[in-house]
């Protein structure tokens, strides 16, 4: 049984963000509009660094926004990237001038979505860089090191990284310094018991009372050996071993030290865990130049701990002294020079969350006031807009299934960021007013959901509605031929932004035999030719079950023979759920 103090399961991430604010209020202000934390009094005429990625590793990320840190963190769902247009609103609101260097963990949504919120901060003449955290050396071998996952070692990347900020550094020096730590980190850690995300039928994993897992991701990715508990002088043997064969620290060599509680791990166990460490390094000629120890990238109540090292040189120990400060890390002191704020405050706002306006029975009331409008063989723009309203409620409904799905070989929270996606079109669809472009409807509803979900799933499906409407001329009404050829455009969008093919175990596999029974049945009509795709689509969804995942967190699950894609799953979902209003309202 699940048992947090919450309230709606979504609103978990927005709300925990606005009372973060709200306690720290003297530093911080809460982006009126997105889930962003911004620094108050940040200096003018430095590069901004700009940290994020999904909620439930508190404090990372919001907590290490402060002085001489991250100058603002763009905040996802539970364990999901924070979508394009947080990151873009979060980052515009700490621009200084001198461009934004973004960090991030390196996952497939946060690199998807971050780099669509550069090329719209480009598109606006800003200069950005990004660096991507993968210092879990368990997550991948080092001839695949840009595969490897970012974890705790991200506390040490920030401080790099904003230290070289604030020393006033351009965006080139910047990344450079900060690239030079990325190669010197790396992190490992071992689990014991599971975490459960809000909402979620049941926990991430599961792991007996006298196991534990070593590698294991921080949300949940299977690790690299499962063994029964051993002493904690045993656990950290292991895990230095690994990271010594993974980047070998010599004899008179100097390291900083991280360990990092993954949730429910005590100060007590921690303690522990550092006195044999440091026992270790002291054997093998290695000093301690710096150590920080306590619960600084969770996954939500998860037993467990990692170790980070960082290794030494002149240059990395120039910006790691450098002062920072924020609640719940700080080196040095620094002072608040209040004269340096930089950026005209937006009037605060009632915070709002994200799907707190979504009622489904106004898309029932928009329906039946215009079924007598609803044409069978094409859609006009009421038709349109009728059958996406009906399309978001069909995937809202559907989210427990979508769950269940991914939580079996991802880390669960597919059906939640589905499910707020097509909330917010619903919501978009119904402020739409009616009017001669069919087209309007799939790029509203599409532009939603990729301005709102986060994760991979939110670039991959908003473009699912809006590359096909892209570069069309205005049309009046939509015939089965254009429906198919707007999902063939959006299938290519798709394969050129995540790269996968049929065979991928993605949504690939669903929508691309589907678009094609779409173009081989779009003269029998709009109901015929939807009941195509929707049938394909389900074959698709059945293939996945003898795949294995070549993207995602479900790639590092080990074996996913026999598993469904969820991805897929809401292709299926979706096709069906167009045909079903075309087939009740011909």
């Amino acid at each position: 049984m699940m048992k947090k103090f919450v309230n709606e399961f979504d609103n978990v991430a927005s709300e925990a963000l606005e009372g973060f604010a709200a306690c720290f209020s003297k530093e911080y202000r809460k982006h009126p509009e997105v889930n962003g934390l911004i620094l108050r009094h940040h200096r003018k005429d430095k590069v901004a660094l700009v940290i994020g990625g999904g909620s439930g590793h508190e404090p990372m990320f919001d907590g290490f926004v402060g002085k001489g840190l991250g100058d603002a963190a763009a905040c996802g769902n539970i364990f999901a990237s924070p979508d394009p247009g947080t990151i873009y609103k979060t980052a515009k609101a700490v621009d200084a001038g001198k461009g934004i260097l973004f960090l991030y963990g390196n996952y497939a949504g946060d690199n998807l979505n971050f780099d669509m919120a550069e090329e719209m901060l480009n598109d606006e003449g800003i200069p950005t860089a990004h660096l991507r955290v993968w210092d879990d050396c368990a997550s991948a071998p080092m001839e695949r090191l840009t595969d490897r996952r970012g974890i705790a070692g991200d506390l040490f990347m920030i401080k790099i990284a904003g230290a070289a900020c604030d020393a006033g550094l351009s965006l080139d020096e910047v990344l450079k310094v900060t690239e030079h730590a990325r190669e010197n980190l790396r992190s490992i850690g071992v689990a014991t018991t599971s975490a459960h995300i809000p909402g979620a039928e049941d926990p991430i994993f599961t792991l007996p009372d006298d196991e534990m897992e070593y590698g294991m991701g921080i949300h949940g990715e299977k690790g690299i050996k499962r063994t029964k508990m051993a002493p904690a002088d045993e656990i950290t043997e292991f895990l230095y071993d690994a990271l010594q064969k993974d980047m070998p620290v010599s004899a008179g060599e100097e390291v900083c030290v991280l360990i990092n509680g993954l949730g429910s791990t005590t100060l007590m166990e921690m303690s522990i865990i550092y006195r044999r460490l440091r026992q270790i390094l002291e054997r093998d000629g290695i000093s301690v130049y710096d150590a920080t120890m306590g619960s600084y990238c969770t996954t939500l109540e998860m037993g467990g701990f990692s170790i980070s090292l960082l290794k030494m040189d002149e240059e990395l120990k120039k910006y790691y002294d450098m002062p920072c400060a924020c609640p719940y890390y700080s080196k040095g002191s620094v002072a608040v020079d209040d004269s340096a704020a930089d950026v005209e405050e937006e009037e605060e706002a009632e915070p709002e969350g994200e799907n707190r306006h979504y009622h489904p029975e106004e898309g029932h009331k928009y329906i039946e006031d215009h079924k007598t409008e609803i044409k069978g063989n094409s859609l006009d723009a009421v038709s349109a807009k009728a059958m996406l309203l009906s399309v978001a409620e069909a995937v809202v409904e559907a989210e427990p299934m979508l769950t269940k799905v991914d939580s079996a070989i991802g880390d669960g929270d597919h059906g939640i960021g589905m499910k707020g996606g097509l909330k917010k079109a619903h919501v978009e669809l119904l402020k739409l007013a009616d009017g001669d472009n069919a087209y309007v409807p799939f790029s509203i509803a599409g532009n939603a959901m990729l301005m709102s979900m986060g994760g991979a799933s939110g670039v991959i499906f908003g473009s699912m509605f809006m590359a096909g409407p892209k570069g069309e001329e205005q049309k009046s009404a939509l015939e089965a031929g254009d429906i198919a050829r707007m999902m063939r455009k959006a299938l290519v969008a798709i394969q050129e932004r995540g790269h996968a093919q049929v065979g991928d175990k993605t949504m690939v596999d669903a929508l691309s035999p589907a678009v094609d029974a779409l173009e081989a049945n779009a003269e029998k009509g709009m109901l015929a030719m939807l009941r195509a795709g929707e049938a394909a689509a389900l074959a698709g969804v059945e293939s996945t079950k003898t795949f294995e995942a070549k993207f995602g967190r479900a790639k590092t699950q080990g074996t996913t023979i026999g598993f469904q894609d969820a991805g897929a799953t809401s292709v299926w979902v979706i096709l069906k759920a167009m045909a079903d209003f075309v087939e009740k309202y011909v």
